[in-house]
């Protein structure tokens, strides 16, 4: 695996798809590494150069001493792409990784668009975490191991459906963030970085395409956040998903995302 230098911090990326097609680089979420854009991946490789990377303090990337700021890591981002020899990009991102989006967006001239997942710009009108899913997130019951951890916190993530109907899918998530995951010290320095973050008074400095995706179920990043982006960025368009539309609903509604990711894009 490659790696990228940031003023010493190595960041780890892969590439996938076409060689010669256009880029995107995916950009993941609080604590998550690169799994989380897996269904993105499986349907975009035939089509596109598909770069993904491992945000400071996740995955196979360094983890420097923290807190963190989102504009550290859009600078992880530049570094990526320079290193991996991209002059511009897609750039997706979700939830934490939306946020980096807009940054990098504000500070870096890579983006040829951005497409803005489950996400908020931050600020005073900010819609905050439903109270119900912080005390899921921070409540976990006594005796809990690792695996079971996971599962208690990520219920809010997806919809009840989701878990009744695909116990195989939740499993190999599971599986997959226990392999990659932030550690508790590394998901708080990330997690201040997404507490500090504010860019609501520069979105309409952001002029590349923009689309905007939300789920309308989301337990984690109210849907109205996606009004304040929307309204802010002078080039966005949004789509919102209600069936399957809970945080994780890139994943519930993979073909139906990727699809409005795809035909953005072209």
């Amino acid at each position: 695996m490659p790696y990228a230098d940031n003023d010493g911090v190595q960041l780890a990326y892969e590439r996938d798809g076409v060689e010669d097609g256009e880029t995107i680089a995916f950009v993941c979420g609080l604590g998550y590494g690169t799994w989380m854009w897996n269904w993105q991946r499986e349907r975009l490789a035939d089509e596109f150069d598909l770069l993904l990377w491992d945000n400071r303090g996740a995955g196979d990337s360094d983890v420097p001493e923290g807190p963190y700021t989102i504009s550290e890591m859009a600078a992880d981002l530049e570094a990526v792409l320079e290193a991996a020899g991209v002059a511009s990009a897609h750039v997706v991102g979700a939830s934490m990784g939306g946020m980096i989006a807009q940054q990098y967006a504000l500070e870096y001239d890579r983006a040829e668009t951005l497409s803005l997942l489950c996400t908020t710009p931050g600020g005073p009108e900010e819609v905050p975490i439903p109270e119900a899913t912080l005390e899921r997130m921070f409540g976990v019951p006594d005796g809990y191991d690792s695996r079971e951890t996971i599962r208690y916190k990520m219920q809010p993530a997806l919809t009840d459906e989701f878990w009744a109907e695909h116990e195989d899918v939740i499993e190999q998530i599971v599986d997959w963030r226990l392999d990659s995951d932030a550690s508790e010290q590394a998901r708080a320095w990330q997690g201040a970085a997404v507490e500090a973050f504010d860019v609501s008074q520069r979105l309409d400095e952001i002029t590349v395409p923009t689309l905007v995706l939300h789920g309308e179920r989301d337990r984690v990043v109210p849907v109205g956040n996606s009004d304040l982006l929307v309204e802010g960025i002078p080039t966005a368009t949004r789509t919102t998903f209600d069936e399957g539309g809970a945080h994780l609903f890139f994943i519930e509604r993979a073909d139906a995302v990727t699809d409005s990711i795809r035909q953005f894009l072209r």
